[in-house]
């Protein structure tokens, strides 16, 4: 299924890899076409759901993302991106199988952002599961263990029964935004040397704006990296004074 999102200023669309999900999608998120003011396509990938590539990633599905990737190229994709950030296991592989820039997790903004902070400080991801995200995800992007901290959203009941185990489609906006903040404050807390934050899940960018907000460090996601990414490949005319 390919959907458009976004509007007509622009001709350069992003392309997302989809995963199999049916709940709808606030602003903010990768798959809500609002959340960014250029054209984005999505194709999603029947069968492969969050919960099947976080707790039972094979190389099967490597296949479907690449074929996935490569339509989405032949639509008119500049760059590609992905739904879920966990498709990090397959960032190189797919980066081999087109011929556009592929940045399919927020995750590679890790070391970047390390090299930001000074020396001493680490930086905190967020992510749907700290159990899942194990060194083979962060090796793909080239993330040292040393320099973060991570917290997963194992526990909190709305984020899990809504996202994970797509129990029900509806969502309780403020019973996620208060789990999602609360996650951030203990990670904090618990990690004071933490000098910026990585959302590596796209279902929370939409709180990316409360999380600042209670924290007050930058915070960096998968919206942030689009948007990077977009201005890269349409550049436009710097206008005189």
């Amino acid at each position: 299924m390919i959907m458009r999102g976004g509007t007509n200023i622009y001709n350069t669309p992003i392309g997302v890899l989809g995963l199999d999900s049916t709940m709808a999608k606030p602003p903010g998120h990768i798959k809500n076409g609002c959340t960014f003011p250029f054209p984005v396509i999505y194709k999603n990938v029947e069968g492969i759901t969050p919960k099947l590539l976080i707790q039972k990633p094979d190389a099967s599905m490597l296949d479907a993302f690449i074929q996935a990737a490569q339509f989405l190229e032949k639509e008119g994709a500049k760059a590609i991106t992905g739904s879920c950030g966990f498709m990090v296991l397959y960032q190189e592989e797919l980066a081999d199988a087109v011929n556009i820039p592929v940045y399919i997790s927020s995750l590679i903004q890790v070391p970047m952002v390390s090299k930001m902070l000074k020396r001493g400080q680490t930086v905190g991801i967020m992510t749907a599961s700290k159990e899942g995200l194990t060194s083979q995800h962060l090796d793909a992007v080239g993330i040292k263990e040393e320099s973060v901290h991570i917290a997963g959203m194992e526990g909190n009941n709305e984020f899990w029964e809504v996202i994970i185990d797509n129990l029900r489609d509806d969502i309780d906006l403020v019973k996620m935004e208060s789990e999602i903040i609360g996650m951030a404050k203990n990670l904090v807390n618990s990690h004071p040397d933490i000098g910026a934050i990585v959302l590596e899940c796209t279902d929370m960018p939409p709180y990316a704006h409360a999380i600042q907000k209670e924290l007050n460090i930058p915070v960096f996601d998968l919206a942030t990296l689009t948007s990077m990414m977009f201005t890269a490949v349409e550049r436009t005319e710097f206008s005189s004074f």
